[in-house]
């Protein structure tokens, strides 16, 4: 009998996992582009990440998105990690190897760039500051890229300031740092204001800092896309500023994973929008 090819398994692991969108989004791609694979949410608690991770590739899995709160367990449990993902301390990506080695990325950063350059495209790094809420992971993640494309100064603040001082540490002195009492003023003079923390998401606290420093010259976007006009956007939006929503930035750190998994870049446009939006 004719041994028939593997179909290629796919999936994302976090702990709880029913509200991703990852499935959405990478089941539309595989339809899409008529490739036979599948990809699965996976609720891994984790006392069991390592031995998930292990017996994986076994059944056929190629690779594996990482979310909370697992990204920066799986980078401490891969054999191969990314200068890009060693840099921001967590994996949002695992590409399990032919030779049985775990290869971990983060593609956090890079898919935050694809999004301001697809919604946002007269932004330029080199413009001027940045001024970015939050000091999570994401906020790591989006550091990181921001400082690879030049932009000069990056103004920080978090409700808890060790946790800001911690990435000026990693990052260097193009961080300056604000008190969350006085976030609002660091806004002025920005070119870009990003909201990286959970506040303003569905089921958390509001967002409440003061935002009378946005101007219409501004390009503000926020990581929370649930909802997708978040009351930080829409204040942003009714100063002028051009606004970016968070769904954008998950559907281009999806990609290069995609790619890595059935060997095809996949396109993010408005059907891939709607899809994910269940529209």
């Amino acid at each position: 009998m004719t041994e028939l090819p593997r179909i290629p398994l796919a999936g994302v692991i976090g702990h709880p996992i029913a509200h991703s969108r990852s499935p959405a989004l990478h089941g539309f791609w595989l339809k899409r582009y008529g490739i036979k694979g599948h990809y699965i949410p996976m609720d891994v608690a984790p006392a069991d990440l390592k031995q998930a991770l292990a017996v994986l590739p076994k059944v056929g899995f190629v690779g594996v998105n990482v979310t909370l709160p697992h990204k920066e367990a799986a980078l401490a449990l891969a054999d191969v990690v990314t200068d890009r993902a060693a840099l921001i301390g967590a994996a949002n990506t695992l590409i399990f190897r032919k030779d049985g080695k775990i290869h971990a990325d983060n593609t956090d950063g890079t898919g935050f760039v694809a999004n301001l350059r697809q919604h946002a495209p007269k932004w330029t790094a080199a413009a001027g500051p940045a001024a970015i809420f939050g000091a999570g992971g994401a906020a790591r993640a989006v550091i990181a890229a921001l400082i690879e494309l030049g932009v000069p100064e990056i103004r920080l603040s978090n409700r808890t300031r060790h946790r800001a001082e911690a990435l000026r540490a990693d990052f260097g002195a193009r961080i300056q740092i604000t008190d969350w009492v006085q976030a609002g003023n660091m806004v002025q003079g920005c070119t870009l204001v990003i909201n990286t923390t959970s506040l303003g998401m569905a089921g958390k606290a509001d967002f409440r800092v003061p935002l009378d420093a946005i101007t219409p010259d501004m390009v503000v976007t926020d990581l929370v896309y649930t909802p997708l006009m978040t009351p930080f956007l829409i204040e942003a939006r009714d100063r002028g500023a051009q606004i970016v929503d968070g769904l954008g930035m998950l559907l281009h750190q999806a990609t290069p994973g995609f790619e890595r998994w059935f060997n095809h870049r996949p396109e993010v446009d408005d059907q891939t929008r709607a899809a994910v939006l269940g529209l």
